[in-house]
């Protein structure tokens, strides 16, 4: 963890002091992991991760009480953090308020962050400065039962197929859960309504041939069986739990990017993808996601397709 100095509840990394606390305490009790597992799997993996949170904006979801627990959001950084917390002011015309989130740059904020129990990666789409110009694109699959992550996988490919129609390249990775993420790196030139438009143009284009398979349906009700393509996840203020974020599912599972060659054979089950098991992949695949920290990719072609 980098530390120079530890006594009981305190590390020194980097130069701060960060302030550890509970570390016994279960946060997937099923499973017999601790608030100290959690801390340790952001410390290990935080080489691979700070460089995809860098400069973007966080939202904390914590599970105080762990995953059997209540959980609540908490987008404003708490009076009681350290003073040399990096946060970055947003002006939220829905609180009348200017939120100050934690912008996590570094191993201490990082481990602070799971010192409060947040287990999973809740970041903006857009980096500072430009914040209301996102560089991912995100397609979101959700599958309703009885569909399934093997039907979230179908659709992925339709959504390669689509993209690649406009020379765009999606990233897809597990959700965490049954779903499928296909993050879509884009150069930073349009807003958030420009970058949602382009999404749903695709989604519709793929519901409009497959309407027994995929469901743009707003009420949960109505998509029963069906893979719902969620696009209104590009909106400026949403957060997407990121790539090797831990998820409070049983088994800790990670959301872990996926090669196309997964998605196509299907050879693949999410819950293989664990907080036990994500170095053994790491090993053998790498890190397969490295394309968006530098998104060179335009949406110019699907935008002029819309206006």
């Amino acid at each position: 963890m980098g530390t120079a100095t530890q006594n009981a509840k305190e590390v020194i990394v980097e130069g701060k002091k960060v302030r550890l606390t509970n570390l016994d305490k279960l946060i997937w009790p099923d499973d017999g992991i601790s608030k100290a597992g959690l801390i340790k799997y952001y410390a290990d993996m935080a080489d691979i991760l700070l460089p995809y949170l860098r400069d973007r904006l966080f939202v904390m979801s914590r599970y105080p009480d762990g995953v059997e627990g209540e959980m609540f959001y908490q987008k404003d950084c708490p009076e009681y953090a350290p003073d040399w917390m990096p946060v970055f002011p947003v002006y939220s015309a829905e609180a009348k308020k200017t939120v100050h989130y934690i912008v996590c740059n570094d191993l201490p904020t990082l481990l602070w962050l799971a010192n409060q129990a947040c287990i999973e990666l809740h970041i903006w789409l857009a980096k500072i400065p430009r914040i209301d110009y996102p560089d991912i694109a995100v397609f979101d699959l959700d599958p309703f039962p009885p569909a399934g992550f093997q039907d979230a996988l179908e659709v992925a490919l339709l959504v390669k197929e689509a993209l690649e129609q406009f020379g765009l390249e999606g990233y897809p990775k597990t959700s965490g859960a049954t779903g499928l993420h296909i993050f879509v790196p884009i150069k930073p030139e349009y807003t958030y309504k420009e970058v949602r438009d382009a999404v749903e143009f695709i989604c519709r284009q793929i519901h409009s041939v497959f309407p027994q398979k995929t469901t743009l349906e707003r009420l949960v009700s109505d998509r029963t069986g069906k893979v719902y393509l969620d696009y209104l996840q590009n909106t400026r203020g949403k957060t997407m739990t990121f790539q090797y974020s831990l998820r409070p599912a049983p088994g800790a599972p990670v959301s872990t990017p996926l090669t196309w060659d997964e998605v196509m054979t299907g050879r693949v089950n999410p819950g293989d993808f664990r907080i036990d098991t994500i170095k053994d992949r790491l090993a053998v695949a790498g890190d397969i996601y490295t394309p968006l920290l530098t998104p060179e990719q335009s949406l110019k072609g699907l935008v002029d397709v819309l206006s």
